[in-house]
């Protein structure tokens, strides 16, 4: 028999490369540490459901979710901020500066509906001297922001000292409780607005030049910046949307524990670091999904009530979030290793061949 001669239209054999390729996809992304990360929290949700009584109810899930909302509000713009290749580690401290600042204000008769916006602008100026220090000065967001993480810790324990302040607005906090839920569903009010904050997230990450821009940042900043990025600006607005997110967790923080305290929030920004690198962004900048810090966050959560659920002490569940940290730093490098030595040696093979 004579050589093959079907054409592409009309053949069969070429139909082997659309199926080869979609495959390549799915391989491609079953490798992906995000894909992973979504795996691995449906099968805690599989193993809580099938080991602890009450973990899949809705009071409990309304719970688990509520008490991370913090967190969760703070890992949006700090997603963007990594992708940038930067770094806040002064977020926890912020919250506590902003909680400090209500509660202080609250005690010297401010109506409420005034300490929340001045809060919000504190939280705009703490963002922005991480930004300049950064940008402008040209210091490491590393140094800078342990500096600062510092220095608002600090700052709230002279604002307020050791007191804890209580008794702020019932219609508000009750906005904040982990048992108020939106009607019809198991989602408390704050969930439900980083729910809606994650989805604009996730669209300018993703779907528009200014996320292209971070990710440009990330990968090589001096040639996103030789393309004409406005990078010293993209980063300065990254630093004060953090500031901005941080302060109003720490209102919702205080909400929701009815206290105003100096040291809330202490060690938050390890949890929020924790969840965006579980999720797969890469600490280096220029890589990672918005949908795998979500879902690192909701692993983060729902593993840590779980765990607690099961009595397991909280330094046993420090423990096991180290471990998935490590893990999820290390993972993707070592599959990224063995891809990159497989193709070397498809490409070996073909040369050749040929």
């Amino acid at each position: 028999m004579g050589p093959d001669t079907r054409s592409p239209a009309t053949g069969s054999a070429p139909a082997t490369e659309p199926r080869s390729a979609a495959a390549a996809r799915l391989r491609s992304l079953g490798l992906r540490w995000d894909t992973a990360v979504v795996v691995l929290l449906v099968a805690v949700f599989l193993v809580g459901l099938g080991t602890t009584s009450g973990f899949t109810g809705s009071g409990n899930l309304a719970f688990a979710f509520n008490d991370i909302s913090e967190v969760a509000l703070i890992a949006l713009p700090m997603t963007l901020l990594v992708v940038a290749g930067e770094i806040d580690l002064s977020v926890g401290s912020m919250l506590g500066l902003s909680s400090a600042l209500a509660g202080a204000l609250w005690n010297a008769g401010w109506a409420f509906e005034a300490i929340v916006p001045l809060v919000l602008v504190v939280g705009v100026l703490g963002g922005l001297l991480n930004g300049w220090l950064v940008t402008r000065v040209g210091l490491p967001s590393l140094a800078v922001t342990i500096g600062t993480l510092a220095l608002y810790r600090g700052l709230a324990s002279v604002v307020l000292g050791s007191d804890a302040v209580t008794g702020f607005p019932q219609k508000y906090a009750d906005w904040t409780a982990n048992t108020t839920t939106v009607p019809g569903t198991f989602l408390t009010y704050p969930v439900v607005l980083f729910v809606v904050l994650a989805a604009v997230t996730a669209f300018v990450l993703h779907s528009t030049s200014f996320g292209r821009a971070l990710f440009a940042i990330g990968a090589q900043e001096e040639a996103a910046f030789f393309a004409g990025i406005r990078v010293k600006r993209y980063k300065l607005l990254l630093f004060v949307l953090t500031g901005l997110l941080s302060a109003f967790a720490g209102i919702v923080f205080t909400l929701r524990y009815g206290s105003a305290r100096a040291d809330n929030g202490t060690g938050y920004e390890l949890l929020v670091i924790s969840a965006i690198l579980l999720g797969g962004i890469d600490f280096d900048g220029g890589k990672g999904t918005l949908a795998g810090a979500v879902a690192g966050t909701l692993l983060v959560g729902v593993l840590r009530n779980l765990l607690t659920l099961n009595d397991v002490p909280n330094e046993v569940q420090t423990v096991v979030t180290g471990l998935l940290l490590v893990a999820s730093v290390l993972t993707p490098r070592v599959i990224g290793a063995v891809t990159e030595r497989r193709q070397r040696r498809a490409a070996t093979l073909r040369t050749a061949a040929t």
